[in-house]
């Protein structure tokens, strides 16, 4: 259930927070400015929060909750859960704190940037042009901070929020504008099935007075799922042109990215935004997010590229499409979900160009398997380690070609996230003699 109410709503309301993370924290913050209190409650026993006691869920937490008018839950706990579920049925509005700030906020100034991947690079890019040409933004939610952490200025002209399906869902009043990057399943877990998530992830743009969405045209899932898109739709097929080439970005789906931004920008009437040499000069001295296909290390004709973010099948299809003549070792796998990895095995076994795929745990060798029953022009190895995978990859490469970590997989089987699965190939990397 979504609840159309702000912050501001919440002054004589008992409030919980559920959820001790970066969300949960900010929130702590927020309600602090108003001296409201607040249960603090983690699924984690042994969390703690300098300044707050923290119930954990199992042992009281859940029971105190349900005392409460509000509980704003963190987005890493699946609103279809059995206790959230339980709340709502006591007649508790469990919300979202970015819910919470768009209720808030002068919505025409808000853009909310989602899609199954590339929204991070799109709100970043989006960021970045902004600046340069003269607009106070600031990009928050999923990446940066989250919209409501009382640091964020109250006085920016536009905020952009990189918005997650596990955020949407709480969202109850539309953003000005919402830009879609592309669609894929993902997240089921989640969700609950993929049907749920495909609906959660683009009910952003039909909510009631749904304004501008600008989708990508060229993801052929999105494409498919139009019915359910609302508001004002504009699909973009473009790639960006010249004007892009000071962002220094790597594969079609990147230029795919910044045409989206740009179309944005244009959207909203921005002084510039039609004019290449001012976006060129606005995109100058962009900073490519880390984990989303960087070139770490050149030697010779060899290069090493990390996209550790790669983790479902969509990034990695986009990743491969990106050096399709070129001698490749892939480096695949991670924590296994039990996805369908149909299509990407499909990709790899019509590439042309030599390729191995080093199957990485937990999922590579399940993956390995299946592409030794698809093809016999691939070949494989399974490492046990990343460490072990980027020897592999760079011995059979050789003197010409890639070494690309594109996983398609989470990295829970072995690292606490895909920042540290991204040190681990580069420290990799750095120590091969």
């Amino acid at each position: 259930m979504r609840h159309a109410i702000g912050w501001a709503d919440l002054t004589d309301a008992r409030v919980g927070v559920f959820g001790a993370g970066i969300e949960g924290r900010a929130a702590l913050r927020r309600l602090a400015l108003d001296d409201i209190e607040v249960v603090l409650v983690d699924d984690d026993p042994g969390v703690s929060v300098e300044g707050h006691e923290v119930l954990a869920a199992a042992e009281g937490g859940l029971e105190a909750l349900a005392r409460c008018d509000v509980v704003i839950k963190s987005p890493g706990i699946s609103r279809y859960r059995a206790d959230v579920v339980a709340l709502e049925e006591a007649g508790v509005a469990v919300v979202g704190g970015v819910g919470l700030s768009i209720h808030d906020a002068d919505r025409s100034r808000v853009i909310c940037v989602t899609g199954t991947k590339g929204k991070s690079t799109t709100a970043s890019l989006l960021g970045h042009l902004l600046a340069g040409l003269g607009v106070r933004a600031e990009v928050t939610g999923n990446l940066g901070r989250p919209p409501f952490d009382p640091d964020v200025p109250a006085d920016l002209d536009l905020l952009v929020i990189e918005t997650s399906s596990f955020q949407a869902v709480d969202v109850a009043d539309a953003p000005g504008l919402v830009a879609v990057t592309s669609l894929a399943v993902d997240h089921v877990d989640w969700h609950g099935s993929p049907e749920r998530y495909v609906a959660d992830k683009l009910s952003l743009t039909s909510l009631p007075e749904a304004g501008i969405t600008i989708a990508q045209g060229r993801s052929e899932p999105l494409r498919a799922a139009r019915s359910l898109l609302g508001g004002d739709v504009r699909w973009v097929d473009e790639l960006a042109g010249a004007w892009a080439e000071p962002l220094g970005l790597l594969g079609e789906h990147n230029l795919a990215n910044a045409q989206l931004a740009r179309a944005v920008l244009v959207a909203l009437d921005v002084d510039g935004a039609e004019d290449d040499d001012a976006l060129a000069a606005a995109a100058v001295g962009f900073e490519e997010l880390r984990g989303r296909l960087n070139l770490v290390a050149s030697r010779g004709g060899l290069r090493f590229v990390d996209d550790s973010l790669a983790t479902n099948v969509l990034p990695t299809v986009a990743a491969l499409e990106a050096f399709p003549t070129e001698r490749l070792a892939l480096l695949l796998g991670g924590h296994d979900r039990g996805i369908d990895y149909t299509e990407l095995i499909d990709v790899v076994a019509a590439r042309p160009a030599p390729t191995l795929v080093v199957g990485l745990p937990a999922s590579g060798a399940r993956l390995v398997e299946a592409i030794e029953r698809t093809t016999r022009s691939t070949e494989t190895a399974i490492a046990r380690s990343v460490d072990e995978a980027v020897a592999l990859g760079a011995e059979w490469v050789g003197d010409e070609g890639v070494v690309l970590l594109s996983p398609a997989a989470p990295s829970f089987s072995q690292f606490a996230s895909w920042k540290e699965r991204s040190t681990a190939f580069r420290e990799a990397v750095a120590s091969l003699s």
